[in-house]
């Protein structure tokens, strides 16, 4: 990631990243609404369906961490190096995941 290419490509993939994630995380999450008697089944489904919305948008928030850190990263000129141990983050590693902030052995060991 050394070329100047690569890292303007890498953070406009960042940035339509975390572009997409605001977008996502900008729409409401509907609420139960008008509830009537005999709909138990209904409601349950229903309030099942916002926890849900809720653990999505809780995931979309740290993504959104992750990602405006390795934008971060990128503007200080450590992007693609290990926090942890401080080595190279492998090649394969960041097209997969552009925001990984550890190699694959650090993330291993961090699980």
């Amino acid at each position: 990631m050394d070329e100047p290419r690569d890292q303007s490509a890498v953070r406009s993939a960042l940035q339509a990243e975390a572009a997409r994630l605001r977008v996502e995380l900008g729409e409401p999450i509907e609420g139960p609404g008008q509830m009537t008697y005999g709909s138990q089944a209904a409601a349950a489904s229903h309030v099942f369906a916002q926890q849900r919305d809720l653990a999505l948008r809780d995931s979309e928030r740290a993504q959104l961490r992750l990602v405006e850190d390795a934008l971060e990263r990128l503007e200080a000129g450590t992007y693609g190096t290990c926090r942890s141990c401080g080595r190279p983050i492998a090649a394969e590693r960041l097209e997969a995941i552009p925001w990984a902030a550890l190699c694959i052995d650090c993330a291993r060991a961090a699980r």
